[in-house]
C-alpha cells in the first residue's frame, strides 16, 4: 500500500533527552534487554501520508486499546546492526537489503511503503545521536529494531488507515548464552510447523514469531537450545529458531557443497544468509547451492561420513554451529566441532572483518559523526 510520498530525512526533527541513562558494561549485555536514550518515530495516515520523522527521548507509545496491531497483528519489524570498527568509526551493514525486505513485508501486511534511503539516513542520524551507546568490546554491537504497526483504533479485520514506524536501538553482546561460535543443540519435531507455502513465512511479521515461543520452551524442556523447523512429509530442513540454516558436506556426487534451503515462500530471505553465500561463492572452492534437503539426506550423509558442518546464520547471532539434533528417537551427533568448524569459522571471520571495518567492503556504510 504505497503512500503518496515518503517521509524525508531533510524534515527530521530532533529532541534530545535531558535525563540520559547509565550505560551498561559490555560484559553485562543481554540481547534485547537494554535500550538507548532515543528513538525514531514517523506517523502515517491514509489521508495525509507520512508526517515528519522525529528523534525523541525513548518513551512509551500512546496507543488506543482498539489499535489494529493489538488485535490482528498488523505489525512488522526488521533487525539490523551498527558496528564500532577497529578505527572507532561507526558502520551499518547492507542496510539497503533490510529496507528492501521491510518494504516487501509492509506490502504483504497492507501497511504503507516508504523510500528506504530516507529511513537509512534517519537511522544513521539516530545512531549518531546515541553513538556513545555503540559498544567497542569484542562480539558486541548496537542492535537496530525498525518496526511498523497499524494504529487505527477500529475493530474489524480491514486495512489500517493509520500507522506508525518507529526504531529502537540497544547495545547487545552474543545472542546465545553459549557465546559466539559455541555450538547449540536442536529439537526437530515434525508435528510443529513454522510456515507453509502460500503463507507469510518469508516475511518478517511479528505473527510468525509469537507462536514459536511455546515450541522453543518445549525444546528447552527436552534439553535442546533451539528448534529445527521441518516441513512436509519428507521432513525438509527449513530454519533454526529464528535463523537460516546451512550444511557443508560432500554431496552425493562427491563434491564439496555448501547448501541452504531455497526461498520458496517459507524461508526468510536473510541478509546474513545472502552475504554468506556471496562470500562462499567468491572462494570458488565448493558448490554453493540453494536446494531442498531432508532429514533423511542428513542422516544418510552422517552415516556415510559426508556431513562436515551444520550451522545457523542471522543478524543476531551472525553464525552459530550446530552439534546435535534430537529427531524422534534419534539423538544425532553433528560433527561440526569435530572438524574444527572450518567453514563456519571462516565465514564468521570474513563477515565480521567486514562489519567491524578490518576489511574495506562495499557492503558497509559509514556513519559520519
Amino acid at each position: 500500500m504505497a503512500s503518496a510520498a515518503s517521509f524525508r530525512f531533510k524534515d527530521l526533527e530532533i529532541e534530545l533527552t535531558k535525563n540520559p541513562q547509565q550505560k551498561p558494561e559490555p560484559s553485562e549485555l543481554v540481547f534485547g534487554k537494554n535500550f538507548t536514550d532515543h528513538m525514531l518515530t514517523v506517523e502515517w495516515t491514509s489521508e495525509g501520508g507520512w508526517k515528519h520523522p522525529k528523534i525523541t527521548p525513548l518513551q512509551p507509545l500512546q496507543l488506543h486499546p482498539g489499535a489494529k496491531a493489538l488485535h490482528y497483528s498488523v505489525e512488522l519489524f526488521e533487525g539490523m546492526k551498527a558496528y564500532r570498527g577497529v578505527d572507532d568509526k561507526l558502520r551499518l551493514f547492507r542496510p539497503e537489503a533490510n529496507m528492501e525486505r521491510m518494504n516487501s513485508t509492509a506490502a504483504r501486511a497492507a501497511l504503507p511503503n516508504f523510500e528506504g534511503e530516507e529511513l537509512i539516513q534517519c537511522i544513521s542520524k539516530l545512531v549518531e545521536v546515541d553513538k556513545d551507546w555503540v559498544p567497542a568490546a569484542k562480539d558486541c554491537s548496537l542492535y537496530i529494531r525498525p518496526t511498523m504497526i497499524g494504529t487505527e483504533p477500529t475493530l474489524g479485520v480491514s486495512q489500517t488507515e493509520e500507522a506508525m514506524l518507529f526504531v529502537l536501538l540497544g547495545p547487545v553482546g552474543s545472542y546465545f548464552k553459549t557465546g559466539a561460535l559455541n555450538p547449540v543443540s536442536l529439537m526437530a519435531d515434525p508435528q510443529y510447523i513454522r510456515a507453509f507455502k502460500g503463507g507469510v513465512g518469508n516475511y518478517k511479521l511479528g505473527s510468525n514469531y509469537g507462536p514459536t515461543i511455546r515450541i522453543q520452551k518445549e525444546a528447552e524442556r527436552r534439553g535442546c537450545h533451539q528448534v529445527l523447523w521441518l516441513y512436509e512429509d519428507d521432513h525438509q530442513l527449513t530454519e533454526v529458531g529464528t535463523m537460516n540454516i546451512f550444511m557443508y558436506w560432500e554431496n552425493e556426487s562427491g563434491e564439496p557443497e555448501l547448501v541452504t534451503p531455497p526461498l520458496e515462500g517459507i524461508i526468510l530471505p536473510g541478509v546474513t544468509r545472502r552475504s554468506l553465500m556471496d562470500l562462499a561463492r567468491r572462494w570458488n572452492e565448493c558448490k554453493v547451492t540453494e536446494r531442498t534437503f531432508t532429514m533423511q539426506d542428513l542422516i544418510k550423509g552422517l552415516e556415510e561420513n559426508r556431513v562436515k558442518e551444520l550451522f545457523g546464520a542471522g543478524t543476531a547471532c551472525v553464525v552459530c554451529p550446530i552439534d546435535r539434533i534430537l529427531y524422534g528417537e534419534k539423538d544425532l551427533h553433528i560433527p561440526t566441532m569435530d572438524t574444527g568448524a572450518v567453514v563456519c569459522r571462516r565465514l564468521y571471520q570474513e563477515l565480521t572483518d567486514i562489519q567491524f571495518g578490518r576489511v574495506a567492503h562495499e557492503w558497509v556504510r559509514r556513519i559520519e559523526s
